[in-house]
């Protein structure tokens, strides 16, 4: 049973970094909901206009391991202003765009902010809550994305409708605003590090070195790959297979967001105490609704149905993985987050981009069901295979070495201990195997920093 205080509130400034993570969402997604009328206002195709959602994911990707390494050593609260107000302005600058050009580089700016925003606010997350709390505050994070899927997206879709898609930048940039007042007002300032304990790069990199640290990363990204390559396709999916009629598809599209806050919130209850168990259990879930939904897809309730259950299992495993980041790179939290945020975009890229080679094969849309089935399950696998050694080596070897032990190793040996209560909870360990595990931590603890 967690102690009572790991059961506190989150601080108020998780919930403000959730609220600005619910601007950043619905801005990444919104396009899918207004490409059509924005594409005949700037008179391009609408394959020319669905190169702006390629742009954002791209400049996710790039940008957070870019702009977490550049922001390094800057105050946290500094930093999120600052990229918080860029974003803002980068979705004033879309709604004002004369031209395809103009609105192209303006989404490239939105994503590299929102990337740079989302790993530093997800540090900020974590560095405000107990080791034993990290995967609700990243509920919490996640829960954003959630909420923009839920209400962003439907609402951006339809004041393109009715008020013209500038309206939906618009909007966006006033969700922005108001997530900027709440951080100036209620996140913590931090002063910069100093000494032993100021970030260092080389020092973060090292974390790369750490076999852990890819396989969750490629855990993540398999993860993202599987769903997006059914999402992409999920609305001619719904009319081409299933036979609904396109007034359904903002429906079903508000179902899986529906799903995907349960799932979220699912996660974030009980993942911190069972980590690997949430991994397995979302990511195996993700893997049956998939190929159920491959072998029904003709049947309408079974792909509405289906569709909702995959949010609830997608997103399940959205805070266990974000906090299995922090476990294993503990000495980096900065580009732990920043890495994290760019696995999940390598996903989405990666996952629409295989889902249409199937359809172009000719194998039809339940094609990428099945596409997203075989990744899943070759998360599952590599899921697998970290526990394996996380069994063997007990967490990450990978810790901030100095002179003398600083702050950030002191967190990493708890992560770790965090991280053996998990195995042994999966594993059914006996007594004597908890009691030689505590042994050996605690041996470890008084080990000189340079002997490691």
């Amino acid at each position: 049973m967690p102690a009572p205080s790991d059961r506190a509130r989150l601080p108020i400034a998780v919930y403000v970094l959730g609220l600005s993570v619910l601007a950043l969402g619905t801005s990444e997604f919104m396009l899918s909901g207004i490409l059509q009328p924005l594409a005949r206002d700037l008179h391009v195709s609408i394959p020319q206009a669905g190169l702006l959602v390629s742009a954002f994911a791209i400049g996710m990707v790039v940008g957070a391991p870019v702009l977490a390494a550049a922001t390094l050593r800057l105050p946290r609260r500094t930093t999120l202003i600052a990229l918080l107000a860029a974003f803002g302005l980068g979705q004033v600058a879309g709604a004002l765009a004369p031209s395809y050009g103009v609105l192209f580089v303006s989404r490239v700016v939105s994503a590299l902010a929102c990337a740079g925003f989302w790993a530093v606010g997800a540090a900020v997350a974590v560095s405000l809550v107990p080791v034993t709390a990290r995967a609700r505050a990243m509920a919490v994070m996640v829960g954003g994305l959630s909420i923009a899927n839920i209400a962003g997206v439907p609402a951006g879709a339809l004041l393109g409708q009715h008020a013209g898609w500038r309206a939906a930048f618009w909007a966006v940039a006033g969700l922005a605003a108001v997530g900027l007042l709440g951080v100036v007002a209620l996140v913590p300032r931090t002063a910069v590090p100093t000494g032993d304990d100021r970030p260092q790069l080389r020092r973060e990199l090292a974390i790369y070195k750490d076999k852990q640290v890819w396989l969750a990363l490629t855990a993540t990204a398999l993860n993202g790959a599987a769903v997006f390559a059914l999402f992409s396709y999920l609305s001619p999916l719904l009319t081409d297979t299933a036979g609904l009629a396109e007034s359904w598809v903002p429906t079903v599209l508000a179902l899986f967001g529906v799903g995907a806050l349960i799932g979220t919130f699912i996660g974030g209850r009980i993942a911190d105490a069972h980590l690997f168990g949430t991994l397995f259990g979302g990511i195996i879930a993700s893997t049956v609704v998939l190929s159920v939904l491959a072998l029904t897809a003709h049947s309408p309730v079974a792909a509405i149905a289906l569709s909702l259950m995959l949010g609830v299992t997608a997103f399940t495993t959205a805070p266990a993985l974000n906090a299995r980041m922090f476990n294993v790179a503990n000495a980096a939290p900065t580009l732990a987050g920043a890495t994290t945020t760019a696995a999940f975009n390598i996903g989405n890229t990666l996952g629409p981009w295989l889902g249409g080679l199937a359809i172009g094969a000719g194998w039809g849309y339940p094609s990428v069901a099945w596409t997203g089935a075989a990744l899943a399950a070759a998360a599952v696998v590599t899921t697998a295979f970290a526990f394996r050694l996380h069994r063997t080596t007990s967490g990450s070897r990978v810790i901030a070495s100095s002179a003398t032990a600083t702050p950030a190793e002191a967190a990493h040996k708890t992560a770790k201990t965090v991280e053996a209560m998990e195995a042994r909870e999966i594993t059914a360990a006996t007594t004597a195997e908890t009691t030689a595990a505590t042994t050996s931590e605690t041996a470890e603890a008084g080990e000189p920093a340079g002997r490691r």
